[in-house]
């Protein structure tokens, strides 16, 4: 019997066996995937661009051959040599599948765009950067003081501003002469102050006075998201801040997987870091132009990252990092020029990387240690950066310990059955009622909950498209509070738990959060296998987490603080109810927003923080998981909402948990089944 072909869709990770020939606009639409289309497939907007992807993909259990897809078709070609397509894209309506398949949606082809939520945090940051802006008077040419122009400059910035002696780039050089004549012998030049590897230099010089700024970009390089924020170098102000996706998803969602792919293909390595590198310049392109700048004016940038990405930014082959003892190239801080990581920057821009901390706790843990200082904290500060990959930070005055745990990508909405990342439309924020056990909720783009007037008028242009990261977390930890959903994370059946919105589905019950099937929108549910994912991945942080206390030899810890883009929107309530971090006062559980972001920004307007970073980092206590018999104990009694064995007095004094089991006694639910 032949199978159809298998075709994956990411980001969105949705996947189903259609017949060969069968458009792959075709399949995303019978999918539910987000492929926008104007023209009805014609071949003419242009809106259906995707990148297949090729190789073998471990995690999907499938080998994609060059032939996946059908050849490049006449449409295809006109509309390339009328508008151009990007190498690797396709016309989603015109190329069709004829083998196993994983297909990349980017995000310009999505109908309900990413909202990446890295905003810039208000932090109040001692200037000291590294690139500054200096006007100067220089002595003209004489016959009897026969001096370069060069010279004479760097003998005025001696003279006037106490400035070592200075060498020039290339491209200063050749526009110096030209810009002291027409400066009347008065220019502006930007000086690069030098640091452990570049020495003090001239990157940009302007005729007489430059009224204008320069720039730099603190970057946020996640495993699902790129943030940057676009700093003012002289007043520090965030002129602007954007994110994108990180294009490497299509290579895995998680961090394993895109190693994985690296160790599978003998390109995948150099795959990534192209990938990656050109979705930056996307980035530099879409802020530049968001705050009205040319990019020639950002001469300095500062990244953060975790270690997988780190090395694939910087063109270094991961496969270390996917077996013990997870060796990284190098754990030191970096500087290099833009140019060496072909970015499309200010000629002369310098880069600066966060130093890592270890193999699996990477530059963007050191941005979260720099923007949180734990070290510097009376009381015990737990500091969970929640991603992806979360990093884990315990501490105060007397030591720092660093883990991190693999909690995949379903706290992103990814594995979930109506899962999506966080667009307009996505659900976010849930509320179940302890009598009725019916859901309400608001999404992404309306602030009225949807038993609201009005809430179908503000929905109007989105609609309700899925359910995103925190809104799932929210509706299990309301299901479990309303006792739909038991501690071993079983949902019950509609007579178990008194709720009409509990249906059976297959061997197991699902809850219906949302049905707007009779509108042609989606049918949006809660699965038990999305209770279970949502449970690994808790499992882990938490884990990672209680191992910590282990070493720190603690049971609590004072307060708690969410680091992270998501982790700002999480509600430590539903947060705690699930089991995802320790018990603790709600009011000592805090967000701090995109503190590696911050962490960014501080290392990027203040010199003097880069080296309290590197000298902190070999101070950390790195723990790693992998080896620690506790982690898998902790990780059997975490899996359970909230937990097996941990009592969480604070949490039960402020809410009821029901103590009950949808798996025991009678007809009371869904039973093991043998083979019928």
């Amino acid at each position: 019997m032949t199978t159809d072909p298998l075709v994956i869709f990411t980001p969105s990770g949705k996947r189903g066996h259609f017949p060969v020939g069968t458009p792959v606009l075709t399949a995303a639409r019978q999918l539910g995937v987000d492929l926008d289309s104007v023209c009805g497939g014609r071949g003419i907007c242009s809106k259906c661009q995707i990148t297949p992807s090729y190789g073998e993909f471990s995690k999907h259990g499938v080998t994609v051959a060059p032939d996946a897809l059908s050849d490049w078709n006449s449409v295809e070609g006109r509309y390339d040599s009328i508008r151009g397509l990007k190498q690797g894209r396709r016309l989603g309506c015109q190329a069709q599948i004829l083998r196993d398949v994983v297909i990349d949606v980017p995000a310009e082809s999505q109908v309900h765009k990413q909202v990446v939520r890295k905003r810039a945090e208000v932090r109040e940051i001692t200037m000291n950067p590294s690139t500054r802006l200096y006007y100067v008077e220089v002595e003209e040419p004489d016959m009897h003081d026969p001096s370069g122009d060069l010279e004479r400059l760097v003998t005025a910035l001696r003279r006037d501003w106490a400035l070592p002696a200075l060498e020039a780039d290339l491209g200063v050089l050749r526009n110096l002469q030209k810009a002291l004549r027409k400066g009347d012998w008065k220019v502006t030049v930007a000086v690069h102050l030098g640091d452990a590897v570049f020495s003090p230099r001239i990157v940009a010089i302007w005729p007489g006075f430059y009224e204008g700024t320069i720039y730099g970009l603190a970057v946020d390089l996640g495993s699902t998201t790129i943030a940057a924020h676009l700093c003012d170098l002289r007043s520090g102000e965030v002129v602007a801040s954007s994110g994108i996706m990180n294009p490497q998803i299509r290579f895995g969602e998680d961090l394993m997987s895109r190693v994985s792919y690296g160790m599978m293909n003998p390109t995948g390595s150099d795959e990534m870091t192209r990938a990656v590198r050109e979705g930056m310049n996307a980035l530099f392109v879409q802020i530049a132009s968001e705050a009205q700048i040319d990019r020639d004016l950002i001469m300095d940038a500062v990244f953060v990252c975790n270690p997988v990405m780190h090395h694939l930014f910087l063109g270094i082959d991961a496969y270390e990092l996917g077996q013990a003892p997870f060796a990284l190239a190098t754990s030191d801080a970096l500087s290099l020029r833009a140019l060496e990581l072909d970015l499309n920057l200010h000629p002369a821009a310098r880069v600066y990387i966060l130093p890592c901390i270890a193999g699996h706790v990477g530059a963007d843990a050191a941005a979260v240690a720099l923007s949180e200082a734990p070290d510097k904290s009376e009381d015990l500060v737990l500091i969970v950066d929640v991603g992806t990959n979360a990093e884990i930070l315990l501490g105060n005055r007397e030591k720092v310990l660093a883990c991190s745990s693999p909690t995949g990508p379903a706290f992103e909405g990814a594995q979930i059955s109506s899962g999506q990342r966080a667009a307009p439309g996505a659900i976010e924020h849930v509320e179940i009622d302890p009598v009725s056990k019916l859901p309400r909720f608001k999404v992404i783009g309306s602030d009225i909950w949807s038993d609201e007037d009005g809430f179908a008028d503000t929905i109007a242009q989105t609609g309700v498209t899925g359910i995103c990261g925190s809104g799932i977390i929210e509706v299990i930890a309301e299901m479990r509070m309303a006792g739909i959903v038991d501690g071993p994370g079983l949902i019950g059946s509609a007579d178990q738990t008194g709720s009409p919105n509990c249906f059976a589905d297959g061997r197991t019950n699902s809850y219906l959060l949302y049905d707007g099937t009779a509108a042609g929108g989606p049918l949006i549910t809660v699965t038990n296998t999305d209770v279970r994912q949502i449970q690994m991945a808790k499992a882990a942080l938490y884990s990672g987490a209680r191992l910590l206390m282990d070493k720190f030899g603690v049971d609590k810890v004072d307060r708690v603080v969410l680091a992270g883009a998501f982790g700002a929107h999480i509600s430590p309530k539903h947060a705690m109810v699930l089991g995802m971090i320790p018990d603790a006062p709600l009011d000592k559980v805090t967000s701090a927003g995109n503190a590696a972001g911050t962490g960014a920004r501080i290392a990027l307007l203040n010199t003097d923080a880069r080296r309290e970073i590197e000298t902190i980092v070999r101070q950390i206590h790195k723990i790693e998981t992998a080896i620690e018999p506790r982690f898998q104990e902790h990780f059997v009694n975490a899996s359970a909402i909230p937990n097996a064995v941990e009592p969480f007095p604070i949490l039960n004094s402020i809410v009821t948990i029901p103590q009950i089991n949808h798996n025991q006694g009678g007809d009371r639910g869904p039973r093991r089944r043998g083979r019928r």
